[in-house]
This record gives structure tokens, sequence and C-alpha cells, in this order.
């Protein structure tokens, strides 16, 4: 008889909440869904409270990432991981969580999730997460930019990413800006969302900015912020609707 699982989802987006929670419900023998977290934090206390036996675990969060929340738990529950970013995809996952699913999830490839499922015995729970996620953790942090190369002219020069308070999109290009200085970028923000450090933060679909570097944040309408950066200009960007729920996490409100 097959078992049926206790699941929490975890993820800071409400729409991929949604999109996941409809998918499950195609699989009403296998999946309950008893549960979900918006962030790290919020999840630490739910898996606690409701000990699952089984999430689905976004990668990226503000506050505790997806591997920091597995790193502050005392017991761990069988994991799928979910996650925008396929560079995550290492063999390692195959044998140390039941399965890794790549956003947006399809209908197709969760049924394999779920059939994976279907096959398991829980007490013979995956080993060594800990150590894989920390292993993966120091990859990362190796590889991560500290600064970036932009064009001057003949010249190619080396922009400390610490000096960088903001990058904002345009129909054609991607300019960084320092406190006294812009300079055009050939990376997509969504490339750079993908290696920039965790304190640059997207909060527009044009516009990544350094939280280090924001003097204050005020209300906006329609459900927004207004962000000031501590720049001489004290440049103002407005954060969009969609952002809200990670502007919100980032602030702690």
């Amino acid at each position: 008889m097959n078992k049926t699982y206790s699941t929490l989802i975890i993820d800071d987006e409400p729409l991929a909440r949604t999109r996941l929670e409809t998918l499950l419900l195609n699989f009403p023998k296998t999946i309950n869904i008893i549960g979900f977290a918006k962030n790290g934090n919020d999840a630490k206390q739910r898996i606690e409270l409701l000990k699952p036996d089984l999430i689905f675990l976004d990668i990226e969060m503000p506050g505790l990432t997806g591997f920091q929340l597995i790193e502050h738990l005392e017991k761990i529950p069988l994991i799928v991981f979910c996650t925008a970013h396929d560079e995550y995809s290492l063999k390692a996952f195959e044998t140390n969580s039941i399965d890794y699913l790549v956003k947006p999830v399809r209908i197709e490839r969760l049924e394999k999730t779920i059939n994976k499922l279907k096959q398991f015995n829980i007490n013979q729970r995956p080993q060594n997460i800990l150590e894989v996620i920390k292993t993966l953790n120091e990859s990362r942090a190796a590889e991560m930019m500290t600064s970036i190369t932009v064009k001057k002219g003949d010249s190619i020069i080396f922009i400390k990413l610490d000096d960088v308070f903001y990058f904002e999109a345009t129909d054609k290009y991607v300019t960084l800006f320092t406190n006294t200085d812009h300079f055009i970028t050939e990376k997509s923000l969504s490339q750079l969302e993908q290696k920039l450090p965790n304190h640059f933060l997207r909060v527009h679909r044009a516009n990544i900015i350094n939280t280090n570097l924001v003097e204050e944040v005020k209300k906006y309408f329609n459900s927004r912020y207004l962000v000031i950066l501590s720049n001489n200009k004290r440049t103002q960007i407005t954060t969009g609707r969609s952002y809200l729920e990670k502007i919100k996490n980032w602030i702690n409100v």
C-alpha cells in the first residue's frame, strides 16, 4: 500500500506556491499538503510544529536560503528541491534528496518525482545531505562575484561590487551605477541575479539594488515601496508589485 506523505510547500513567491499546490493536488493518494511557508524562517517554525514527512523547498529565498534552513533543522524531512536556477542540479542530490525540480515545474516532471516517492522507504532516509550542502556552499562562495568588468573605450575595467549602488535595465542595455559614474554591462539582469552576492536584491523587472547601500525604505501606493539609496543623488527606486513578498521579507514586515 502506497504511503501518503504529509507535505509542506516552501517558496517565497506566491505564484510558485500556488502553481505547485495545483500540480500536487493531482496526486492525492501520495501527497497531503498540510501547509505553506513563504521564507526560511517561517519554514523552520512550521516544520518544527507540523513535522511534515516531505518538503518541497525553494533554494533561493530571502532571510534563510533553502540550504541554510536545512542546516538549522534538528530533524530533516525528505526534500524535493525546487529552483529557477539549474546551476544547482548536482549529481550529489540524486542520492541525498528525493529529487530536484527546475521551475516552472511541469506536471510530467513532477509525476516522475511522485513515482520515486511511491518506491521510497521512508525509514531509509537519504544520508549526508548536510555534507553535500556544505561542499556546495563552499564551492559557490569561491565562485561568488566580487567585481564586474565593463568596457570603457578600448579598455576593460573592474568595478568593485561594493561600489555599485544599483543596476538598471532599459530596452537594450543594463547599466550599473556607482556614486560618481555609470557603466554599461553586457550581462542581463537575469544573469546578474544568479551570480551577484545575496545582498543584491531584484526589486523590479528593471532594477537590482545593493541592499547594503540603502538609506531608507518608504511605503508607496499600490503595494509598492520607495527605496532611497545612500548615494550622492539619493536615488529613488520604486519596487514592482510582483516583488512585494521579496521586499517584505527583506525589510522584515
